[in-house]
Parts: structure tokens; sequence; C-alpha cells
């Protein structure tokens, strides 16, 4: 009943993103890029050459609009059925999958294995890795790559840190983000049994700006 309770409040909340991003997808275009900054760091190289790919909180739809462009089985993960709902209006013409579900539930019940599974600022920043790194890995083909992107853990502040959507008035909409050291990303993805964890701070294009945390691990062949 409470996890319940918990997924219905997520949903709520990922659903008002997507209503405040409902321009975003219907006007953006394909685009594939791991940093918040357009023209920044490195592309879907990242991914090695996949046939299969996974995107777990998938948003506005892009960066899979990108990759089925290039061929790439593409399938998107999201938990708010307004999100889902407009990519696949705007993307699915493309051949992109989409589905919306928890990523946990999904990952748990999907039989398909990818040759790679990433998430950018996406459910691998809002969801436990404890509990998601061997999801994902149970999800790779051997040899498949696991990447993602999101803000860096601000110093001091590590684990789960809690967000209200929206700023501090109206109704309380939260939600809780993973924050750890490039180092304990690191031991979470060997826990998990991904090898050659290479987990990373990226620096801004601007000095003293925020940065961006990129990881990448695979599963042994």
């Amino acid at each position: 009943m409470g996890a319940q309770h918990d997924l219905d409040h997520e949903r709520e909340l990922w659903d008002a993103f997507a209503v405040s991003a409902g321009e975003t997808v219907a006007e953006g275009q394909p685009v594939f890029r791991w940093t918040q900054y357009g023209d920044h760091g490195p592309g879907p190289e990242l991914l090695g050459s996949p046939r299969r790919v996974l995107e777990m909180g998938c948003g506005t739809g892009r960066a899979l609009a990108h990759l089925a462009r290039r061929g790439v089985r593409a399938t998107g993960v999201d938990l708010s059925p307004v999100m889902t709902e407009n990519t696949a209006r705007r993307w699915g013409p493309s051949g992109v999958r989409f589905v919306c579900a928890d990523i946990l539930g999904f990952l748990e019940a999907e039989e398909t294995s990818y040759d790679a599974i990433y998430s950018i600022f996406g459910a691998a920043w809002f969801t436990d890795p404890a509990r998601l790194f061997p999801l994902v890995f149970a999800r790779l083909e051997p040899g498949g790559v696991f990447v993602f992107s999101q803000p860096p853990a601000i110093p001091g502040a590590y684990g789960p840190q809690g967000m209200y959507k929206g700023g501090f008035a109206g109704r309380a909409m939260f939600t809780y983000r993973y924050s750890y050291t490039p180092r304990k990303w690191r031991n979470l993805l060997r826990a998990a049994g991904l090898a050659a964890p290479d987990v990373q701070v990226l620096a801004a294009p601007a000095a003293g700006h925020i940065g961006t945390l990129i990881g990448r691990a695979t599963r042994p062949r």
C-alpha cells in the first residue's frame, strides 16, 4: 500500500513535469547529448555500436529518436503517462518503442536483452542504485554497456537527496535523487557485477559552472 502510494506520488510529479515540457517535446529535434550544455562532451559513441538500446527515464525522447534514425532498435521507459503519450505521438513514427512504467518493475518483468542501457539525467539519478544496477546487469547482453549522466554530488551531500518540485510553494510534491562520489558510484557498479567502471566528472564549458557526472561500465562476456 505504501509503496504503491509512493509510486502514484512519483507519477503525479513527473506528469506535472511532462506538462511543462510539452512544447519541448512537440517542437524538439532529435539530439543526443550527455550533458546539460549544447555541443559539449561526448556523444552516443559511449554506447558503442548497439543494435538494441533502452533509455531509462526517456523524457522528451529526442535521444532515442536520434538513435532510431541511425537504425538502432530503441526502447524508452518513462513513469509519466503524459510524457509517454506525448513522446509516442512525436517520435513513435521514427520506430521508437515507448513504455509507461516504473523502471524497477519494467526491468524485473522485461525479457528482452539490450546491447546498451543508458540514462541521461533520468532514472539512474532518481532510483536507488543498489536496486537498479543489478537489474540493469540482468538485462544487458554479455559485453553490453551501461552509461548514465547526471549532475555531480554537492560536496558533503551524499546518498538520497530530497527534492521539491517547482520551488517551495504549493502542494508538497517531492522525489529523491541519488548522489555519490565517483568512487562510490564505481563501487556500486562493481557490486552489481558490472566491469571496468569508469565514473568521472566532466567539467562545464565555463569555469566554475556545474559539471556533469558520467558513469560507464560493461557486463562481462
